[in-house]
């Protein structure tokens, strides 16, 4: 993947690499340099524990994760569906 430095010195994180990540607009980023190489390291989050609950709108249940959540995987779905009645 490539991203180009625009005439400001911006660089655009390329979006499937911000969701696998969970940065968002605004996230701070440590920035180092090693060797020949610029790292960009994000922040470590916490991950928001995963929850069925009922929608106040269908009745259904569905998977909550909470609003900072990141990106839910099938693995995280099956380990949750395990408990389901």
């Amino acid at each position: 993947m490539q991203t180009k430095v625009s005439t400001k010195g911006q660089v655009v994180l390329p979006g499937p690499l911000r969701r696998r990540l969970g940065i968002r607009a605004g996230d701070s980023l440590d920035i180092a340099i090693e060797k020949d190489r610029i790292v960009l390291t994000a922040p470590k989050r916490k991950r928001s524990a995963a929850r069925i609950i009922k929608d106040p709108i269908t009745g259904f249940p569905v998977i909550d994760v909470g609003p900072d959540a990141p990106v839910l995987t099938s693995k995280m779905v099956r380990e949750l569906l395990v408990d389901f009645p």
